[in-house]
């Protein structure tokens, strides 16, 4: 009896006990990085191509499958039987079996190009879900951009109505002109016109993030509730990001990995100046039995001495294409995230600025200029202008915050990593 009584109160906890749900998908980014890394059909045919470059390199090296020949000699026993295709029945029939191997240190060579292009592979693994990774940060921070965008034209919208029923009240009793109630009507269709264009960027980032999912365009998205904390000052230290963007960056990596793929095929260019060996045993049948065995050797003959000197001198260039271009990324890489960084950094100032002095004043403003528009010490043109300065710090306020964002997913996306 204590038993079911125990049980009993187990299940009546489970069943009381809410369930922890997971944030729906849209609100929040990890969740969007994590069904894109497994649902984004690019990201996967970059996997699959890895997987078939590491399969490629573990049978590099193998040996060429051997040769086995059959000859049927004197099908006719001289000529006095008709053709005999049974080899106990013709004159005699040899067994040929064959096995080439490369000169030495040629499938070890063969096995480190392999090995190397396999690397390039997966460096491009790295290098696809960086891109990919960058493009919904920015897109999820777009998304956050309009969304709050059209919150703040709508609450305008709200404080534009309380100023539009300040002026028809003011008007009615003679104390304010007409004008002032068809100003701030306009200025509602105007902001209203914003809302519009924002739905518009609303959708068209929606269907963007929707495509990076490899979901259908239309599918629902939750709201994004907010946008990615900034990481410290500490972190963003140019010095040491240039140094992980040596160790980490997807794009140098494939550059390191073309170069010693360029290296190892150049060595094997010069090793094609020396022969290969076939080796083989030959059996031969009389009658029923084997009466003799034979060997061989076989050897080609490296005479075309000048395409082998083309095909090496193509590899050499092959190889300083590679280490050219190897330079070419790091420079350009290293340039783009020095300019991030300062970009961030102008642009996390700026955000200080605007928090601090610009919104405070323009409040300020705001507020005296709506006192003494109630006084008739001040026109409606100065309030609606005063209001006009709020709006418009906000907006920038919003701007510079998501041009934070931008610049921190491309930051990431250079370094191959998260800060």
């Amino acid at each position: 009896m204590r038993h079911v009584s125990t049980f009993i109160t187990l299940l009546c906890t489970l069943w009381l006990t809410p369930a922890i749900a997971e944030p729906p998908l849209g609100s929040d980014l990890p969740g969007l990085l994590d069904h894109a890394r497994e649902h984004n059909p690019a990201l996967a045919a970059t996997r699959f191509e890895a997987e078939a470059a590491q399969q490629r390199s573990e049978a590099a090296d193998a040996l060429p499958d051997p040769v086995l020949r059959t000859e049927l000699m004197d099908i006719t026993n001289g000529g006095t039987t008709g053709a005999r295709l049974l080899p106990s029945q013709t004159g005699a029939t040899r067994y040929t079996l064959m096995q080439n191997f490369p000169w030495y240190g040629t499938r070890d060579l063969l096995r480190k190009v392999a090995d190397a292009q396999a690397a390039q592979a997966s460096g491009q693994v790295a290098a696809s879900w960086s891109d990919l990774a960058a493009r919904i940060k920015q897109t999820h921070a777009m998304r956050y951009f309009t969304a709050a965008s059209a919150q703040l034209t709508q609450q305008t919208l709200t404080l534009l109505d309380d100023l539009e029923q300040i002026a028809q009240t003011r008007y009615a009793n003679g104390l304010g002109q007409q004008q002032d109630v068809i100003r701030v009507q306009v200025e509602k269709t105007m902001l209203k016109s914003e809302l519009i264009a924002l739905q518009n960027e609303s959708h068209h980032t929606h269907a963007r993030l929707n495509a990076l999912l490899s979901r259908p365009v239309n599918a629902a998205l939750a709201e994004p509730a907010q946008q990615r904390a900034m990481p410290p000052p500490a972190k963003l230290d140019e010095a040491a990001l240039q140094q992980r963007l040596l160790t980490q960056n997807p794009q140098l990596r494939i550059a390191e990995a073309g170069i010693q793929s360029s290296a190892k095929s150049r060595d094997l260019a010069h090793a094609n100046r020396y022969p290969g060996v076939t080796l083989g045993v030959a059996p031969t049948q009389s009658g029923s039995a084997v009466q003799s065995w034979n060997l061989m050797v076989e050897l080609n003959i490296p005479l075309q001495q000048s395409s082998r000197r083309a095909q090496e001198r193509e590899s050499e260039a092959l190889l300083s294409a590679s280490t050219a271009r190897k330079q070419a990324v790091l420079d350009r890489m290293q340039s783009e995230l020095s300019e991030n960084l300062s970009a961030l950094e102008s642009a996390r100032r700026t955000d200080t600025l605007i928090a601090t002095r610009l919104l405070p004043q323009a409040e300020l403003t705001y507020r005296s200029a709506l006192a003494g528009y109630e006084t008739g010490k001040v026109d409606f043109t100065m309030l609606i202008e005063a209001q006009k300065q709020i709006l418009k710090a906000r907006q920038q306020q919003l701007q510079i915050q998501t041009d934070m964002q931008l610049r921190l997913a491309d930051i990431e996306r250079t370094l191959g990593e998260e800060l």
